[in-house]
C-alpha cells in the first residue's frame, strides 16, 4: 500500500478537495507526498496555490482524479476510483460538454432533465435500439425499456421499471418514453390499437393530476404505477393503472407562482364554447381556486389547444361525449363551490347570504337543492346515544368543511376516472406477462415538512431498501459465477429506520392510536414520540428549540417533522350531510361517483391543513374490499397497506431503476449545479450503489481485453499460448498485493483504483516508448537540415562574392555616365531658366497694353449707353401721361352711356305692366285659334286620301321593285367593269405622269452629278482610302461575330445542357420517389395479405366444425388477381369466400371485413400510383422536348438576328458599289467631254482604285453571302420558322440610302422579287419532300405488309390441317381490325360501311369454318372406319395419321415404320386435370438447390411459358388465365411458406423475372422483338395479350424483391455491428477500455464471434447463388447496392450511439473494413452498380473521427468534407469523440459550436439516425434470353412426363 501511495500521490498527479461552492474542487499536487506529511502542496486550475490540511487523526488523503482517457464514460463503474467527486464530474462533462443526458451507475439509469427538447426519441432511434444488448449501445430510456423487454420475454418473469426523483427531475417524461417504446416495439394483439390508449391515458391523467409548481410547469401530483399487459406472443394486449399520494390539498390552495391542475384552467380558457355555456364560467383570475397562486398561464401551453387533446383521450378510451360534458360539470361545480362566501354570523356561527351567484351555480350544476346544502355548509349534525344535535360551524371552520368537500369531491371524480382508464384499456385477451412503470415522488426534504413529506419519504425508504437488496443480489451473482471467493460487503440496511415507522409502536400506530382517542391532539402525539423512541432508537431525535416537532434520519439524510396538522390529515374527515345532500342529486354521474358511500366517510385522502407545503391523498386498490372497516381506516394505515402491495407486486418481478436528476433549481437548458446534483444523488441512492460496488471489485476485464489492453507492460518471453495463464503471470509481477484483484472464470476482477494505477503503468511505458521514437526521429531530422544547411552556405557564398564584383563594375558605369548627364543637364536648365525670363517680359509688355487700351474703350462704351438710356426713359414717361388722360375720357363717356341706359329701361318696364298692352297683346288672337282649327281639318283629310293612295302604291312599289332589283344586279355588273377600265386608264395615266416626273428628276440629277464630278475627282482618294479602311473593319466586325457566334453557340449549348440535367436529374428523383411509394404500398399489400392469411388459419383452428371433402383456397386477398381477372373467376371467388364464411360461421368477421376494405383501398392506390408514375414518366418525355425546342427557338432568334446585321452590311455594300458605278460612268463622260482628258495620268489611277475597290467589295460580298448561308443553313436545321420582317428591314435599309427615288424603287423591287422567288422555291421543295416521304412510307408498308403476309403464309404451312383454317381466320380478323381502325381515324362515314362489309366477310368466314369442320369430322369417322377395317384385317400397316382418340381392341404388332421427325415448336401440352400437378412438381415441390447446379437457370419460367404459348396456340383463354392465376398464387405459397430461405425467394426471383421477360420477348411487341432471332419471332404469342398480367408479375417480382432483401438483411444484421465496428481487422491499433457493469460486446475476435470476413463470405455467397439462379446482372446490381446501403446505414447508427467507437483509431478500421468491401466490389465487376456511394456517409464520419479537430481552418475542411452528413450527425460525433489513449485530446465545446455556426444555414432534415429499412426502388430492365425454346429439354427428376411437346 506504501508503494502504491508513492506511486500515486507524486508531483502531477490530481486530486478532488472539498469546496463550499462546486462541492468538489480539482488540484494538482506542486510537490510529492511522504507518509509524514501533514499537508499537500496543491495548485488549483485557476493557479492559485494552497496547503491542504490532513487530518492529524486519521489522515485521510483526498480523493484522486480519474486518467482523462475515462472521463465522460457511459457506466460510472467504469471508473476507477468510484467516488462522489469523480461521479459528479463525470456526470457534469457528459451534460454540459457531450449533451448527453443518460449514463448508467451499475444498474441505474441516471437521466438528468436537460430542460430542452431532444432529438433523440423517435422511432429511428427506437429501432435502434431495439433487439440491442443493454451494454452495446449508449445509455438511453429506450435502452432500460428494451432491456426489460427481452428480459420479459427469454426469463418469462414479469419486470418492472422504477422511475423516481424530484419534482421537475423528468419521472413523467421518463415513464412516457418507456410506454412509448413498448408500444411501438410490441405493437398490440388486436385490431383495438390498445397501445394508442395506452398512450392515450397519458393526456388524461397529467390533466387531472399535474399541476405547475415553483420547480416544474408540468408536475406530477401523484405517483402511478401502470400494468403494461401482454400476450404469449409479447404484444400489448392492455394496461392497468394504480395511483397513489394524490395531492388534493391543491384543488383548494397553492403557493405563489403555482397552479392547480391544469384541468380547471384548460376549462376556463375553454369557457367560450357553445357547449360549456352552461358552466357559467369565466377566466381563471375570477375564481378562487385558481388565482391563489397568481400565475394563471404557463409560457407556451395553449390551454385550450390541451383541452382539445384531453378530449380526444377520453373519446379514444370510449368516454363519450356526454359524460366528457358531465365531467366538466362536476369540475365547474369545484369552481363556483370554492367562491361560496361564507361570513360571520356571531362568533360561533356563520351564514351564506341569501341568493349566493356561485352556491346557485354550484346547485344547478350538481342537481341539489340551494337551502340544503347552505344549511349543511354552515352546520354540522352531532350524535350522541340518544340524540342529534344540529350545530353551527365559525367561519373558519365552514371554510374548511367547504374546502373538504371540494377536495372530497374531486378526489372521487380523479378516482372515476381513473377506474374507467382501466376498464377501457381492458382486453378480453389472456394476460401473459406484463412491464409495470412506476412513477412516484423522490425523497423530499424543505424547510416545513408535514404529514405528506413524511409518506413521501416512508415510500421511499421501502423503495430504497428493495433497490439495495437486489444491487446487493446483483453483486452476490456475478462473483458466484465467477467463483470469486465471496465476503460479505457492508452496506447501508435501513430497516430500522422502516421499523421505526411502521412496526407495532411505530410512528404510524402511535398516530392511529392517537387518532382515536376522543381528546387527541398533536402536542400529545408528539409527547408520545419523544417518550416511546427517542431513548430506544438512535434514528429518532428531538429539535432542540422545539416541543412539536421530531427528527427522523433516513437514508439520504435528516429531515425534521413539524407535528402540527398530523392528525387532522391523518383522519381525513368530511361531513357526513353534506354527502347524503350530494347522494340525493338528479345528475347521474354525481351520485355514481358517491354510490359506495357509507355514513361515516373517511373517503380515501386526506383533508387539510394549511401549514404544510402539500396534502396527499390514496388511492386503495381497487381490488380490496370497499367494506364500512375499509372506510374508517386512516390514511396512514391505508399508505402502509398500498405501500405494502406494491411492494409485494415489485418483488415479484425484475427491476431496473430510472433516477432523474434536476440539475438546476430554474428550468436552464444544459446548465449544471453541483449542489443540487450532489443532494439528489444522495437521495436517489446512486452513491450507495457506488459504494456498494467499490467496496467489492468495481472493474471487471476479460483476458481477451485485459491481454490486449496491457500487452505493452508485457515481454516478449511472458506471452504464452495460454493468454489466461500470461494474464496471470504479467498481474503477479505489475501489482504485489494480491488483495487488489481476483481471477474468475471468464473475468479479472480489480479492486478501486487499480485501473488507473495499470493505466498509469501503460502511459508511461508508452511515453517512453514515444521519447525514444521521437529522439531517433529528431536525430535524423537535425542531421540532415545541417547538411542541407551546410550546402546552402556554400552556394550563396558563391552566388554573393559574384554579385558584388558585377555590382562594382556596374558602380563605376554608372559614375562616369553620372557626370556626363550633370553636364549636360546644367547647360539645359541655364537656357531653358534665361528662355524662361525672355517670355516672361515679353508677357508683361503685351498685357500692359493691352490693359490699358481696354480702359480707354470702356469709358467711351459708357459714355454712349446714358446717352442711349435718357432717350429711351423720356419717351417711355411721354407715352405713360398720353395713356392715362386716354382711360380717363373713356370711362368718363361709359358712365354717361349707362345712366342713360339705366332711365330707358325704367320706360320701358313700367309700360310693360300696363292694361292697355295686354289688350294689343292679345287682340286678334281668337280669330287666330278658328283658322288653326279649320287647317287642323283639312289637313286630316288630305291625310286619308294620302294614306289610300300609298296602300295603292305600295302594291305597285312591290312588283316594281322586284323588276328593278333583277334591273339593278346587271346595271351593277357593268358598272364594275366600267370601274375597273376606268380605274386601269387612271393607273395608266398615273404612271405615265410619273415616269414624265421621274425622267425630269433623272435629267435634274443628271445636270447635278455633272456638276458634282469634279468635286468628287478631289475627293476621291480620300474615299477609296475610307473604303478601305471600311473594309477593314467589316472584316475584323465579321471575324468577331463569327468568334462571337461560336462562343454564344457554345454557352446556349452548355447552358441548355446543364438546365436539361438538372431537369433529368429532379425527373429522375421524382420517378424514383412514386416506384419507392408505389413498392412500399406493395409491401404493405402483401404484408396485409400475410396478416389475412394468417387470421384465416387461426379461425380455421379455433373452429371446431371441420367439413369432409376439398374446399378450394381464397383468394380474395390476391390484389394482383383481383385487378387482372375475368368474370368468370369472381364467380369462383365468390365460392370460396362463402366457403369461408360456411367455416367462421358465428365468429366476428369484423376484422375481416376490415382488411378486405383495406385491400381494396390499397388496390386502388396501387392503380392511381402506377398511372401517376405513367404521367410522370410522360411529363419527363414532354418536358424534354418542349426543353429542345426551347433551345432550338433561342439558337435560331441569335441566328435571325445576326442574319439581320449582315443584310444591313450587305445593302451598305451594294450601296457603296452602286454609287462608285454611277461616280465612274460620270468620270468617263466628263472625260469623253474634255481633249485629252481620258489619257491623262490622275484619271487612270482614279479607275485603277476604284476598280480595286470593287473587286474588294466582291470579295468581301461573297464572304457575307457565305456566312449568310451558313446562318441560314443553321436556321434551317433548327427547324426555326423565317423571319415575317425582313422585307421592313431591307425597306428600311434602303429608306436610309441618299441615292436617286427610282434606284430605290427598283432595289426593293429586285430584293422582293428574290424573296418571293426563294420562298415559291423552298415551297416546292418542301412540297417534293413531302411528297417522296409519303411515298417511301407507302413502299415501306407494302414491303412490311408482304414480309408479314410471307411469315404468315410460312407459319401456316408448318401447322397441322387442322389448325391452318383457324389461324388463317384468326389473321384475316386481325388484318380487317386493322384497316377498320385506320377507316374510323380516317373517315367515320367510310369506316361505318367498312364495318359493314368486315363483318359481312367474318360471316362468310365463319360459315366456311363450319364447314371446313363438318368435312373434318366426316374424314375423321371415315378415318376410324378405315382404320377398324384395316385392323380386322390383320395388316400390319397403316398410312396416313390417326386420331388422338382411337381405341385399338386387339393386340397390333409393333412394327418399326420410317417417319419424318416433326418440327418442334417450343409448346408443351397438358391436360386441363393436369394442371394442380403441373404446378406442385414444378413449383411447390422443387428443391432449388438441385435445379440451380444440376439444369439451366431459369427453366421452371421456360416450361411455364412454354405451356403458356400452347394455351395461347389453341386460342383457350380459360387454360391461359387458370394457369396465370395458380403460377402466381403457387410462387406466393412457397415464398410465404419458405420466405426465411434465402436461396428460394432468390431463386423465384430469378424464375419470375425470367418468366416477365419471356412474356415481353415473346409478346409481339416491336420494341420487344427487335432483339430476338427470325426463329424466336415466330414463337410470339398470336392470340392473347398479356400486358396486364405482365404488370401483375411485375408486382409479384418486386414483392419478392424485398423479401429477398429483408431476408438478406436479416441473415447480414447480426455480423455488421461485429464485423464493421467491433472486430479489430488491424490488430494492436486500438486498446479497450473499460466498460463497467453495463458490458458491452467484446471487441476482440473471440470464436463465434463475426468478422471482416464473415461479412465478406456472406456476400460471396449471396452473390453466387444469385448468379448460379440466373438474376439478371442489373438485379444483382440493385440488391449489392441494396445490401451496402444497409451495412453502411447500420454501421453509422451504432457508431452515433456508442460512444466507445467514437475514436481515433476506431476511425481507422472503420476505413479499412470499407475499403475491403470497395475490394470485394472490385473483384466482382460491381463497381459501377452505385453500392459504393452508399457508404459515403460512413467514409466521411471515419474521416470525422480521424482529421484535425482544433482551428478554424479545420472546421471550414470538415464542413467541406461532411456534405454526406447531416449537421446533427456531424456534431453528435464530435460530442461523442472520446480518446483511447492519453495522447489524444478531446474536442472542445468552442470547436463543436463553431462547426454548428458554419453549418446553420443546411437545408437537410433534422433526424439523426440513416433509415435502415429503407429500399430503393427497384426497376426490372429486359433482358431476352437467346435460349430456343424448342431446344430445352425437361429432365424426368422433375416428374414432368404428362407434358406433351408440340
Amino acid at each position: 500500500m506504501n508503494r502504491e501511495l508513492e506511486f500515486m500521490f507524486v508531483q502531477s498527479a490530481r486530486v478532488w478537495i472539498p469546496d463550499a461552492e462546486e462541492v468538489w474542487k480539482s488540484a494538482e499536487l506542486t510537490k510529492d507526498y511522504k507518509n509524514d506529511d501533514a499537508s499537500l502542496h496543491l495548485m488549483l486550475e485557476d493557479g492559485t496555490t494552497i496547503d491542504h490540511k490532513l487530518d492529524p487523526k486519521t489522515k485521510n488523503l483526498p480523493y484522486l482524479r480519474n486518467p482523462d482517457i475515462l472521463v465522460g464514460e457511459n457506466d460510472l463503474t467504469a471508473l476507477s476510483y468510484l467516488h462522489e467527486p469523480a461521479v459528479l464530474h463525470n456526470l457534469k462533462v457528459r451534460f454540459i460538454d457531450s449533451k448527453l443526458i443518460y449514463t448508467y451507475c451499475g444498474i441505474v439509469l441516471v437521466a438528468i432533465n436537460p430542460y430542452e427538447t431532444l432529438p433523440i426519441y423517435g422511432t429511428d432511434i427506437i429501432n435502434a435500439y431495439s433487439g440491442q444488448n443493454m451494454g452495446d449501445m449508449d445509455p438511453h430510456i429506450f435502452a432500460v425499456a428494451e432491456e426489460a423487454y427481452k428480459q420479459m420475454a427469454r426469463d418469462e418473469r414479469n419486470q418492472s421499471i422504477i422511475v423516481s426523483g424530484e419534482s421537475g427531475a423528468g419521472k413523467t417524461v421518463s415513464a412516457k418514453y418507456a410506454m412509448r417504446y413498448f408500444a411501438t416495439v410490441s405493437g398490440s394483439a388486436s385490431e383495438a390499437n390498445v397501445e394508442e390508449k395506452v398512450l392515450a391515458s397519458n393526456p388524461i391523467m397529467e390533466a387531472i393530476g399535474n399541476a405547475k409548481t415553483t420547480r416544474n410547469d408540468n408536475s406530477s401530483r401523484f405517483g402511478k404505477y401502470i400494468e403494461i399487459g401482454f400476450d404469449n406472443r409479447y404484444r400489448i394486449i392492455g394496461a392497468n393503472m394504480r395511483t397513489y399520494l394524490l395531492e388534493k390539498s391543491r384543488v383548494v390552495f397553492q403557493a405563489d407562482e403555482e397552479r392547480n391542475y391544469h384541468i380547471f384552467y384548460q376549462l376556463c380558457a375553454s369557457a367560450n364554447q357553445p357547449e360549456f355555456k352552461n358552466l357559467r364560467l369565466s377566466t381563471a383570475n375570477d375564481f378562487l381556486y385558481t388565482r391563489q397562486g397568481r400565475s394563471p398561464v404557463i409560457e407556451g401551453v395553449d390551454d385550450a389547444k390541451e383541452l382539445r387533446t384531453t378530449r380526444h383521450a377520453f373519446t379514444l378510451l370510449g368516454i363519450n361525449e356526454s359524460y366528457q360534458i358531465g365531467l366538466f360539470q362536476v369540475l365547474a361545480a369545484i369552481l363556483h363551490l370554492g367562491n361560496v362566501e361564507i361570513k360571520d354570523r356571531d362568533s360561533d356561527s356563520s351564514i351564506i347570504a341569501p341568493n349566493n351567484r356561485h352556491l346557485t351555480a354550484f346547485c344547478e350544476l350538481v342537481g341539489v337543492t340551494y337551502q340544503d346544502m347552505s344549511q349543511w355548509l354552515c352546520h354540522r349534525k352531532l350524535k350522541t346515544a340518544t340524540e342529534t344535535y344540529i350545530k353551527p360551524l365559525p367561519r373558519l371552520q365552514a371554510t374548511n368543511a367547504r374546502d373538504a368537500l371540494s377536495k372530497h369531491i374531486y378526489a372521487k371524480l380523479f378516482n372515476w376516472i381513473v377506474e374507467h382508464v382501466n376498464k377501457a384499456l381492458v382486453t378480453n385477451v389472456k394476460q401473459h406477462s406484463f412491464i409495470g412503470v412506476l412513477d412516484i415522488y423522490g425523497f423530499e426534504t424543505f424547510e416545513i415538512n408535514s404529514f405528506e413529506q413524511f409518506c413521501i419519504n416512508y415510500a421511499n425508504e421501502k423503495l430504497q431498501q428493495q433497490f439495495n437488496m437486489h444491487v446487493f443480489k446483483l453483486e452476490q451473482e456475478e462473483y458466484m459465477k465467477e467463483q470469486i471467493p465471496w465476503t460479505l460487503i457492508d452496506f447501508y440496511d435501513n430497516q430500522p429506520c422502516i421499523n421505526l415507522i411502521e412496526a407495532k409502536m411505530g410512528i404510524l400506530d402511535l398516530l392511529d392510536e392517537e387518532c382515536k382517542m376522543p381528546k387527541g391532539s398533536d402536542d400529545s402525539w408528539a409527547q408520545k414520540l419523544y417518550n416511546t423512541h427517542l431513548k430506544t432508537c438512535s434514528l429518532f431525535e428531538k429539535p432542540r428549540m422545539s416541543n412539536r416537532a421530531f427528527i427522523i434520519q433516513h437514508f439520504a439524510d435528516k429531515v425534521e417533522y413539524q407535528c402540527e396538522g398530523f392528525l387532522e390529515k391523518n383522519k381525513d374527515t368530511v361531513n357526513e350531510e353534506q354527502i347524503h345532500v350530494l347522494k340525493a342529486s338528479k345528475f347521474d354521474l354525481l351520485v355514481e361517483l358517491f354510490q359506495d358511500e357509507e355514513k361515516a366517510t373517511t373517503p380515501t385522502g386526506q383533508v387539510p391543513g394549511t401549514g404544510g407545503r402539500t396534502r396527499l391523498s390514496i388511492k386503495p386498490d381497487k381490488g380490496r374490499d370497499t367494506s364500512s372497516k375499509e372506510h374508517k381506516k386512516t390514511v396512514g394505515c391505508q399508505f402502509r397497506n398500498s405501500l405494502q402491495m406494491l411492494m409485494e407486486t415489485l418483488n415479484a418481478t425484475t427491476p431496473h431503476y430510472v433516477r432523474c436528476i434536476k440539475p438546476n433549481d430554474f428550468k436552464l437548458a444544459f446548465s449544471f449545479d453541483p449542489k443540487r446534483a450532489v443532494q439528489q444523488l444522495r437521495a436517489c441512492g446512486v452513491l450507495e450503489t457506488i459504494r456498494i460496488s467499490a467496496a467489492g471489485f468495481p472493474s471487471r476485464w476479460t483476458y481477451q481485453e485485459f491481454f490486449s489492453r496491457y500487452r505493452v507492460l508485457m515481454k516478449q518471453k511472458d506471452v504464452l499460448p495460454d493468454k489466461k495463464l500470461t494474464c496471470k503471470n504479467v498481474l503477479e509481477k505489475l501489482v504485489q498485493d494480491q488483495d487488489k484483484y481476483q481471477f474468475g472464470k471468464t473475468k479479472i476482477f480489480f479492486r478501486a483504483g487499480q485501473v488507473a494505477y495499470l493505466e498509469k503503468l501503460r502511459a508511461d511505458k508508452l511515453r517512453a516508448a514515444c521519447i525514444r521514437i521521437q529522439k531517433t526521429i529528431r536525430c535524423w531530422l537535425a542531421r540532415k537540415k545541417y547538411l542541407r544547411q551546410r550546402s546552402a552556405a556554400i552556394t550563396i557564398q558563391r552566388f554573393t562574392r559574384g554579385h558584388q564584383a558585377r555590382c562594382l563594375a556596374k558602380f563605376l558605369r554608372r559614375t562616369q555616365a553620372a557626370t556626363t548627364i550633370q553636364k549636360y543637364q546644367r547647360m539645359c536648365a541655364e537656357r531653358k531658366r534665361f528662355r524662361q525670363k525672355q517670355a516672361a517680359a515679353l508677357a508683361m509688355q503685351t498685357i500692359l497694353r493691352a490693359y490699358m487700351a481696354r480702359q480707354k474703350y470702356q469709358a467711351l462704351l459708357r459714355e454712349h449707353k446714358a446717352v442711349t438710356i435718357q432717350k429711351h426713359v423720356r419717351g417711355w414717361l411721354a407715352r405713360c401721361w398720353y395713356k392715362r388722360c386716354l382711360e380717363a375720357i373713356v370711362y368718363l363717356q361709359c358712365c354717361i352711356r349707362r345712366m342713360r341706359a339705366k332711365r330707358e329701361l325704367k320706360k320701358l318696364k313700367i309700360e310693360a305692366r300696363s292694361v292697355e298692352h295686354f289688350k294689343k297683346l292679345n287682340k286678334g288672337m281668337e280669330n287666330k285659334i278658328m283658322q288653326l282649327q279649320r287647317k287642323i281639318d283639312e289637313q286630316n283629310k288630305d291625310n286619308r286620301v294620302i294614306s289610300e293612295r300609298l296602300v295603292s302604291l305600295e302594291s305597285s312599289y312591290a312588283t316594281e321593285s322586284e323588276r328593278m332589283r333583277g334591273e339593278l344586279g346587271r346595271l351593277r355588273g357593268v358598272e364594275e367593269d366600267a370601274k375597273n377600265k376606268a380605274n386601269q386608264v387612271s393607273s395608266l395615266l398615273e404612271e405615265l405622269e410619273k415616269l414624265r416626273k421621274e425622267l425630269s428628276v433623272t435629267q435634274q440629277e443628271k445636270k447635278t452629278i455633272e456638276d458634282w464630278a469634279q468635286k468628287y475627282r478631289d475627293e476621291m482618294e480620300k474615299m477609296v482610302s475610307e473604303l478601305k479602311d471600311q473594309n477593314g473593319l467589316l472584316k475584323k466586325e465579321k471575324d468577331d461575330l463569327n468568334r462571337m457566334i461560336q462562343e454564344q453557340s457554345q454557352q446556349m449549348t452548355e447552358k441548355m445542357t446543364r438546365a436539361i440535367a438538372q431537369e433529368t436529374q429532379q425527373l429522375e428523383t421524382d420517378l424514383n420517389e412514386e416506384r419507392s411509394r408505389y413498392q412500399n404500398l406493395l409491401t404493405e399489400h402483401l404484408r396485409l395479405e400475410e396478416k389475412y392469411d394468417d387470421l384465416k388459419e387461426e379461425l380455421a383452428h379455433s373452429t371446431s366444425v371441420s367439413k369432409p371433402g376439398h374446399r378450394r383456397t381464397d383468394s380474395t386477398h390476391s390484389s394482383n388477381e383481383s385487378e387482372y381477372t375475368y368474370n368468370s373467376e369472381y364467380a369462383e371467388l365468390e365460392d370460396g369466400s362463402r366457403v369461408g364464411e360456411d367455416v367462421t360461421r358465428g365468429m366476428d368477421t369484423s376484422l375481416t371485413l376490415k382488411l378486405q376494405k383495406r385491400v381494396t383501398e390499397l388496390e386502388q392506390e396501387k392503380q392511381s400510383l402506377r398511372n401517376e408514375l405513367e404521367n410522370r414518366e410522360e411529363q419527363f418525355q414532354r418536358a424534354r422536348a418542349r426543353d429542345d425546342a426551347q433551345f432550338r427557338k433561342a439558337r435560331g432568334a441569335e441566328l435571325e438576328y445576326e442574319s439581320l446585321k449582315r443584310q444591313e452590311l450587305e445593302s451598305e455594300n451594294k450601296k457603296l458599289r452602286h454609287d462608285l458605278a454611277e461616280m465612274r460612268q460620270s468620270l468617263l463622260g466628263s472625260a469623253a467631254a474634255g481633249a485629252g482628258a481620258p489619257g491623262s495620268p490622275a484619271y487612270k489611277v482614279l479607275l485603277d482604285q476604284l476598280n480595286a475597290s470593287c473587286e474588294e467589295l466582291e470579295v468581301r460580298k461573297e464572304e457575307v453571302l457565305i456566312l449568310r448561308s451558313q446562318l441560314v443553313s443553321q436556321k434551317e436545321a433548327l427547324h426555326h420558322k423565317e423571319t415575317m420582317t425582313e422585307p421592313s428591314v431591307f425597306a428600311q435599309d434602303v429608306n436610309k440610302l441618299k441615292d436617286a427615288d427610282e434606284l430605290k424603287q427598283a432595289y426593293v423591287g429586285v430584293k422582293d422579287t428574290n424573296r418571293l422567288l426563294e420562298q415559291q422555291l423552298q415551297a416546292q421543295r418542301r412540297t417534293y419532300d413531302s411528297e417522296v416521304e409519303s411515298l417511301r412510307g407507302e413502299l415501306q408498308n407494302v414491303k412490311e405488309e408482304n414480309n408479314r403476309q410471307q411469315q404468315l403464309l410460312a407459319q401456316n404451312l408448318q401447322l397441322p390441317p387442322e389448325a391452318r383454317i383457324e389461324a388463317s381466320l384468326q389473321h384475316e380478323i386481325t388484318r380487317l381490325t386493322n384497316e377498320n381502325l385506320e377507316l374510323m381515324a380516317d373517315d367515320p362515314t367510310a369506316s361505318r360501311e367498312a364495318r359493314v362489309i368486315i363483318l359481312r366477310r367474318m360471316v362468310d368466314l365463319m360459315e366456311q369454318l363450319e364447314k371446313q369442320d363438318r368435312t373434318i369430322r366426316k374424314l375423321k369417322k371415315q378415318l376410324k372406319v378405315y382404320s377398324k377395317r384395316i385392323g380386322e384385317m390383320g395388316a400390319g400397316q397403316t398410312e396416313g395419321q390417326t386420331s388422338p382418340g382411337q381405341m385399338v381392341e386387339e393386340p397390333i404388332h409393333p412394327v418399326n415404320i420410317p417417319r419424318r421427325e416433326k418440327d418442334f415448336q417450343g409448346m408443351l401440352e397438358y391436360k386441363k386435370e393436369d394442371e394442380m400437378k403441373l404446378v406442385k412438381n414444378l413449383i411447390l415441390e422443387l428443391k432449388p438447390r438441385g435445379v440451380a447446379v444440376n439444369l439451366i437457370p431459369g427453366l421452371p419460367a421456360y416450361i411455364l411459358f412454354m405451356c403458356l404459348r400452347h394455351a395461347d396456340y389453341v386460342n383457350d383463354d380459360q387454360k391461359v388465365r387458370t394457369l396465370l392465376t395458380s403460377t402466381i398464387n403457387s410462387i406466393k405459397k412457397i415464398l410465404k411458406k419458405r420466405g426465411d430461405d434465402f436461396e428460394t425467394v432468390s431463386f423465384w426471383l430469378a424464375n419470375t423475372c425470367r418468366f416477365l421477360h419471356c412474356l415481353k420477348q415473346y409478346s409481339g411487341d416491336e420494341a420487344f422483338m427487335k432483339h430476338n432471332t427470325s426463329r424466336q419471332n415466330e414463337h410470339c404469342l398470336s392470340n392473347f395479350d398479356l400486358a396486364e398480367y405482365r404488370q401483375v408479375i411485375s408486382d409479384l417480382a418486386i414483392q419478392i424483391y424485398q423479401q429477398l432483401v429483408k431476408c438478406m438483411e436479416n441473415i447480414l444484421q447480426p455480423m455488421i455491428v461485429s464485423g464493421m465496428l467491433e472486430h479489430e481487422t488491424i490488430q494492436g491499433v486500438s486498446g479497450v477500455k473499460p466498460t463497467g457493469l453495463r458490458k458491452r460486446t467484446s471487441s476482440i475476435a473471440d470464436e463465434g464471434t463475426y468478422t471482416l470476413d464473415s461479412i465478406l463470405r456472406q456476400l460471396s455467397a449471396f452473390h453466387s447463388t444469385m448468379c448460379q439462379h440466373g438474376t439478371d446482372p442489373e438485379l444483382i446490381k440493385q440488391v449489392v447496392k441494396q445490401l451496402f446501403y444497409i451495412i453502411g446505414a447500420v454501421t453509422l447508427n451504432n457508431l452515433l450511439l456508442r460512444k466507445d467507437m467514437c475514436s481515433w483509431s476506431k476511425g481507422m478500421q472503420i476505413r479499412y473494413n470499407v475499403s475491403q468491401l470497395e475490394e470485394w466490389l472490385r473483384d466482382k465487376g460491381l463497381m459501377n452498380c452505385g453500392a459504393k456511394e452508399t457508404l459515403e456517409p460512413l467514409i466521411q464520419a471515419a474521416q470525422l473521427l480521424q482529421v484535425k479537430k482544433k482551428t478554424d481552418e479545420d472546421a471550414e475542411a470538415i464542413c467541406s468534407m461532411c456534405h454526406a452528413l447531416t449537421t446533427a450527425q456531424i456534431v453528435k460525433v464530435l460530442n461523442l469523440y472520446t480518446p483511447v489513449n492519453e495522447f489524444e485530446e478531446r474536442v472542445s465545446v468552442a470547436f463543436i459550436r463553431t462547426i454548428q455556426t458554419r453549418l446553420r444555414d443546411r437545408c437537410e432534415s433534422p433526424q439523426l439516425l440513416m433509415d435502415t429499412k429503407m429500399i430503393y426502388p427497384v426497376t426490372f430492365p429486359f433482358n431476352p434470353s437467346s435460349l430456343a425454346l424448342e431446344t430445352i429439354q425437361i429432365p424426368t427428376s422433375l416428374n414432368l412426363s404428362f407434358l406433351t411437346r408440340v
